[in-house]
């Protein structure tokens, strides 16, 4: 994953400081709009770093289950920093350029610019695109659903923020051709605004699929019936009652279930048994905690659920 991020990092910085130097040049209300996107990823790419070192620090006594969840953390802080470093000065900037428009100039510095960011952007979208898909094979998933639901929030965060900046990219070369085309400054702000407005729908759906991993994801229907099939498929289960899954981190999740065990042991043999039945669960690199009871045996699963 850090390779993906780097890549992201390194793409984005050159990419700020070509913009950078273009906004001067042209005056562009588009190309201030992008110089403020590629500035906001650059540092969400910081962000992501920090998240995905944070998120792999092995458990302890203060962190039984891990710090997994630093992950969502830090790419909420880099979602917060897209919104308002990208989105806001983007908006803010293209009306202040509608209502008192400035003179542009320098046209092909920026499209070539532009041209330069999208081969950027795109080596690095390239990179996020293969890891999605690679993700998504394995598990049967669509590419596009797996890059919104994946448990890992820094492949999300570049995934969409590559993909944004492509679009925006294309929304700011648009908005400079009118300009140059009419003569009026009205399609380079309109073009600002629109990348601000791009910027922060990826910003909120960032946000609230970090917000949801924070308070507490349920795995998806297909991960339970595997560790369903799983618990079910071990020595001395008889079925499986009650399973919980939520996720406690970029692919960690924490298991409790109840299961009905062949035969009338003895209360200490049980134990023993679920305990070894943890010890074989927590041997797969996913599952940071299993905790098994004991159910009764013809138990429906999720009982309480069924009740509601």
């Amino acid at each position: 994953m850090n390779l993906t991020v780097i890549i992201a990092l390194l793409a984005n910085a050159l990419v700020a400081l070509a913009k950078s130097a273009a906004a001067m040049f042209t005056g562009s209300a588009s190309m201030v709009a992008e110089t403020a996107h590629s500035w906001a990823d650059t540092g969400n790419e910081v962000f992501l770093l920090i998240a995905d070192r944070r998120s792999k620090r092995c458990p302890d006594h203060s962190h039984p289950l891990g710090y997994g969840r630093e992950a969502y953390v830090w790419s909420m802080f880099a979602a917060l920093g897209l919104f308002v470093a990208g989105a806001a000065v983007s908006i803010t900037h293209g009306i202040q350029e509608l209502i008192d428009p400035g003179e542009a100039s320098d046209f092909v510095v920026a499209y070539v610019v532009l041209a330069v960011a999208f081969v950027l952007e795109g080596v690095s979208f390239a990179q996020a695109f293969r890891q999605v898909g690679r993700e998504a094979q394995a598990i049967d998933r669509d590419l596009l659903e797996h890059a919104l639901h994946t448990s890992d929030p820094t492949l999300r965060a570049v995934f969409a923020e590559d993909a944004a900046a492509l679009l925006g990219i294309l929304i700011a070369g648009g908005g400079v051709a009118l300009h140059q085309v009419t003569g009026s400054p009205a399609p380079d702000a309109i073009g600002s605004i629109l990348v601000g407005v791009l910027l922060g729908v990826v910003a909120v759906v960032l946000i609230d699929r970090n917000r949801r991993f924070l308070v507490g994801m349920e795995a998806s229907p297909m991960l339970l019936d595997a560790a369903r099939t799983r618990l079910a498929g071990m020595a001395g289960v008889s079925s499986v009652g009650y399973l919980h899954m939520e996720f406690v981190g970029p692919r960690k999740v924490y298991l409790v279930a109840s299961v009905d065990l062949i035969g009338d042991d003895v209360e200490s043999s049980v134990a023993d048994h679920l305990r070894m039945l943890e010890s074989q669960l927590e041997e797969d690199e996913s599952v940071v905690e299993a905790v098994l009871t004991v159910s009764r045996p013809g138990q429906p699963p999720n009982p309480d659920l069924d009740a509601i």
